[in-house]
């Protein structure tokens, strides 16, 4: 459903490069239309004037964005159905004493959340939470995983041999 979410919204937006950048921050921020034709972050309505600085448009630009996803059921479907993801751990593990690894994917990803688990279970350490960024939306995703304790850096090697992983890094 995602590949045909992006074709959908470059065949709807092709011509209006401002407009997709509005639809691809409100997927990247977790923002969803709803009924009354406002942004929405959970139950929290975003202005225009914000999401347009976020997506670096003119506010006209959303205004119109809002206006084709509501016309189109199947795009309006996706985005009033939008959740926000919740608090990524990532900026505060420090504080917290978790550990963090990020781990830059390529175009060959499939398994590489499946691998890292099971190599970071099988040294004793859980995973207090795991995010993958979206491989349509970035050019080089990554996946960041939070582990209850920071992890060695001796498993970067070990990280490195699973297919498909460009680049890692503890901390």
């Amino acid at each position: 459903m995602m590949i045909k979410m992006w074709e959908k919204l470059n065949e709807k937006f092709k011509k209006y490069p401002a407009r997709l950048r509005v639809a691809e921050k409100m997927i990247e921020l977790g923002l969803s239309l709803g009924e009354d034709g406002k942004i929405y972050c959970g139950n929290l309505k975003i202005s225009d004037k914000a999401l347009a600085s976020a997506a670096e448009v003119d506010r006209r630009a959303i205004k119109s964005t809002i206006s084709v996803i509501q016309d189109d059921e199947e795009l309006y479907s996706i985005f009033s159905n939008i959740m926000p993801a919740g608090t990524l751990l990532k900026n505060i593990a420090k504080n917290l004493k978790l550990g963090v690894i990020e781990i830059e994917v390529g175009s060959e990803n499939e398994g590489i959340l499946a691998r890292t688990s099971n190599l970071i279970s099988e040294k004793g350490i859980s995973i207090r939470q795991a995010y993958a960024e979206d491989t349509e939306l970035q050019q080089n995703p990554i996946l960041t995983i939070i582990t209850e304790e920071p992890v060695s850096g001796d498993l970067i090697k070990e990280f490195l041999e699973i297919k498909g992983v460009t680049r890692v890094s503890i901390y």
